[in-house]
C-alpha cells in the first residue's frame, strides 16, 4: 500500500503493471487502494468479457478507450481523482500495447493493471511498452504481515525494537507462531481462513484448489508442447529439493533430459510467478552478479503453505515441528527464500565449491555486504562449512538461521528463523 502511495503522488508517474502469482491479493489491493486514495474507482476486468475483447483492435485512441472503460465501469472518468484498473488486461489482444499510449498521450490519467499471468505476456507476448511503464511486484504475505494478520501488532513492536534478550524470552510463542505460518503460508484466503476459523482442514482445501488453479493456469495458457514439461517441473520440486544437494537436476525429471528441453518451462513458472530460481555464485566476491554460475541453480516454490500441501505434509507434523527426515531442512530452505524474495535490493545466490563438500545455503548481497546465510531447521549449531567460508574470507560475516536464540559470536550471528528479517533491515 505504501508503494502505491509512492507511485500516486510520483511526479515520473506512468501507468502501474503490478505483478505476482495467483491468488497474491493483487485486485483486492488496487481497489483497496483505489478506495483509500482516489474519489472514485473505475474498474473493468478483461477475462472473459466479449464487450472489452477488441477495445484496442481498432486502435490506440485514448479518448475513445476511455469512454468505453467509463460506460462499462459506471463512473465518470476525471484526471487525478479516478484510479482506473484494468485487471487480466493481458486477455485482450494489444492490451498491454495501449499501456504506451496512456503514458505518452494521457499521463494525467491514473492507469494500473493486474494479471495473473502478466509475466508470462511480459516475455512471450505482444510488443511491449518498453520504458513507458512503472512495475510493482506482489508476494505471498511473509512471516510478519502473517503475525500482523493474527492481531499480533504488539508481537510485532517488540521484535521490531531489537531487544534480544526480550525476543529470546518470547521464543516460545514465536515459535508456535512461525509454525502456524509454516502450515498457512502466505496466500491471503489460507491465512484469512486459519485467522477467522481455525479450521486447518478448510486452509489445506484452499491451499489444493490454489494448487489446482495453478495447473489449469499452465494446461489453458502454456503453449500445448510446453505444458508437459512444465507440469514435470512443477510437480518435481518437492523432491527436487528433499534431496541431500538441493541443486535442481534435470534426470531427476526423467531419464535423459537435458537442460535445452526444460529450459522454457522452467521460464514460464518463473514468469508465472509460481517458483523461484535462485542460482549458483562460483565466487562470494563483489559484485556477486557476475560469479553467477547459469548452469547450476536451485527452485523454490513461491509459498510455504502450498509447499507443504503439494508435498502433503501432515498438518499436526508442522504444527509440533515433527521430523520430516531429509525434507525438514529442504522446508526450512523454502521457507526462507519465500522470505528473501520479499525483502528489498537484494542479490539471492547460494554457493557450493566443486572440489569439496563445502555448501552455503544462501549468499546475499545487500549494497556493498556480502553475507554468506546458514539455514537450519532446528537447534543444530554445528556451522563447519559457514566457518569454513568465512575465515577464508576477512571482513566477512555469516549469518545463521535456526531456531535457536539470538547470538553473536563475532565471526557469525545466529539469528531465529522467525525474526529474520531484522538481519537485513
Amino acid at each position: 500500500m505504501s508503494s502505491l502511495m509512492r507511485w500516486k503522488e510520483s511526479t515520473h508517474r506512468k501507468p502501474l503493471i503490478l505483478l505476482g502469482a495467483r491468488q497474491t491479493g493483487k485486485t483486492y489491493i488496487l481497489k483497496e487502494f483505489g478506495k483509500r486514495a482516489y474519489e472514485k474507482v473505475a474498474y473493468v476486468n478483461f477475462d472473459n468479457n466479449e464487450e472489452l475483447q477488441n477495445l484496442f483492435t481498432l486502435d490506440y485512441d485514448i479518448p475513445r478507450i476511455l469512454t468505453v472503460i467509463s460506460a462499462i465501469a459506471g463512473i465518470k472518468i476525471e484526471p487525478g481523482n479516478t484510479l482506473i484498473i484494468l485487471d487480466e488486461i493481458q486477455e485482450v489482444p494489444r492490451g498491454i500495447g495501449s499501456l504506451k499510449y496512456f503514458c505518452e498521450d494521457a499521463p494525467e490519467y491514473h492507469v494500473v493493471v493486474a494479471g495473473s499471468l502478466l509475466g508470462i505476456t511480459m516475455h512471450h507476448g505482444e510488443s511491449f511498452p518498453v520504458g513507458k511503464v512503472n512495475f510493482l511486484r506482489m508476494y505471498p504475505m511473509n512471516f510478519e504481515e502473517f503475525l500482523l494478520a493474527k492481531g499480533k501488532e504488539i508481537l510485532v513492536e517488540k521484535m521490531k525494537s531489537r531487544d534480544w534478550p526480550m525476543i529470546n524470552a518470547l521464543s516460545n510463542t514465536l515459535t508456535h507462531h512461525l509454525r502456524e505460518y509454516y502450515l498457512t503460508g502466505g496466500m491471503p484466503a489460507a491465512v484469512e481462513e486459519y485467522v477467522s476459523s481455525g479450521d486447518i482442514g478448510a486452509v489445506r482445501e484452499i491451499q489444493n484448489e490454489i494448487i489446482d488453479g495453478y495447473s489449469r493456469d499452465i494446461s489453458k495458457h502454456a503453449p500445448t508442447a510446453e505444458v508437459p514439461r512444465i507440469l514435470l517441473v512443477w510437480n518435481s520440486i518437492t523432491s527436487q529439493l528433499a534431496k541431500e544437494n538441493k541443486k535442481f537436476v534435470y534426470g531427476a525429471l526423467k531419464k535423459g533430459a537435458r537442460a535445452k528441453e526444460f529450459e522454457l518451462a522452467i521460464q514460464w513458472l518463473i514468469d508465472a510467478g509460481l517458483v523461484y530460481k535462485i542460482s549458483r555464485v562460483k565466487n562470494v566476491q563483489m559484485p556477486l552478479k557476475i560469479y553467477e554460475d547459469f548452469e547450476s541453480f536451485k527452485l523454490f516454490m513461491n509459498d510455504i503453505g502450498l509447499m507443504a500441501a503439494m508435498a502433503n505434509v501432515p498438518a499436526a507434523d508442522i504444527l509440533l515441528g515433527k521430523s520430516m527426515n531429509n525434507f525438514k531442512g529442504a522446508f526450512t530452505e523454502n521457507y526462507v527464500a519465500t522470505q528473501l524474495k520479499t525483502m528489498p535490493d537484494l542479490g539471492i545466490y547460494y554457493y557450493s565449491r566443486e572440489d569439496s563438500r563445502l555448501e552455503i545455503d544462501f549468499v546475499v548481497q545487500k549494497d556493498s555486504d556480502i553475507i554468506p546465510i546458514e539455514v537450519k531447521a532446528e537447534e543444530n549449531l554445528k556451522s563447519k562449512s559457514l566457518h569454513s567460508l568465512v575465515s577464508a574470507n576477512p571482513g566477512m560475516k555469516g549469518l545463521r538461521l535456526s531456531m535457536s536464540g539470538y547470538r553473536d559470536q563475532e565471526w557469525m550471528e545466529n539469528v531465529p528463523l522467525y525474526a529474520m528479517h531484522l538481519a537485513f533491515s
